[in-house]
């Protein structure tokens, strides 16, 4: 900004000896000069405006510049893949922009099942005995399972780890109105191991096994690359909004 005053400052009293001088940058407006002394404040630098305006305007191109560099690095190096619209019997709605997916079927003629499940949401240390890396982690997924029939609903809250799925707790909900005290059991560890297992049993009669918890893990990490980039398409459109 500096060089920028010092240069008009010449450009003024070179315009003062020469009587030919005219502004041809209608932009640049100089104070009249009164007597001896003069005080060189062009109007543009004087407006606060059009310094935040400069400011900003540069501010956003640098966003700009690193959001759509960040955007096609992504694109060459790791693309997202279309994902998978299906899962054994599931259908598999994707819900772009959200954390979640959804997965439907029909079993018999009187149950609908419905599965929604997170995007990664938690991580424990690997539990190989050889790693040593800090980032060797196995990532979390929380799933619900919803098995409604004649009115009622069977919600069993599960995780899915890398290659095996988790029941933490099973209730069933007589309506969509259930008192948020209602009890709802205990934890499914504190069961009796045969009712664990019969559980289990129960869910992979239903297509909700082992495999399931493979495929989320899969899917999520497509899913993950696929709302980054996403993400990053809405700020820059964003940003790019004048």
């Amino acid at each position: 900004m500096s060089r920028l005053l010092r240069h008009l400052r010449r450009t003024v009293i070179s315009a003062r000896l020469s009587p030919s001088f005219s502004y041809r940058n209608p932009r640049i407006c100089l104070q009249p000069i009164q007597n001896s002394s003069f005080l060189i404040v062009p109007k543009f630098l004087s407006s606060g405006s059009y310094v935040s305006e400069m400011r900003k305007s540069a501010f956003e191109g640098n966003i700009l510049r690193l959001i759509r560099s960040e955007i096609q690095s992504e694109l060459d190096h790791s693309p997202p893949l279309q994902p998978e619209d299906r899962f054994g019997p599931f259908t598999v709605d994707e819900r772009p922009g959200e954390q979640w997916v959804s997965l439907r079927r029909k079993y018999g003629d009187t149950e609908d099942i419905k599965i929604e499940a997170t995007m990664f949401d938690g991580s424990v240390p690997s539990s190989k005995p050889t790693s040593s890396d800090p980032e060797d982690v196995q990532l979390h997924i929380t799933f619900v399972v919803n098995i409604s029939k004649d009115g009622q609903t069977l919600e069993i809250m599960c995780s899915a780890w890398p290659d095996t799925i988790q029941i933490s707790k099973f209730f069933v909900r007589k309506s969509s109105k259930n008192s948020p005290n209602a009890y709802v059991g205990p934890e499914f560890d504190e069961m009796e191991d045969e009712l664990q297992d019969s559980v289990y049993q129960f869910l992979e009669e239903r297509g909700i096994s082992d495999d399931l918890a493979v495929f989320l893990h899969q899917y999520m990490k497509n899913k993950d690359k696929a709302e980054y980039i996403r993400w990053m398409e809405t700020v820059k459109s964003y940003v790019e909004q004048k």
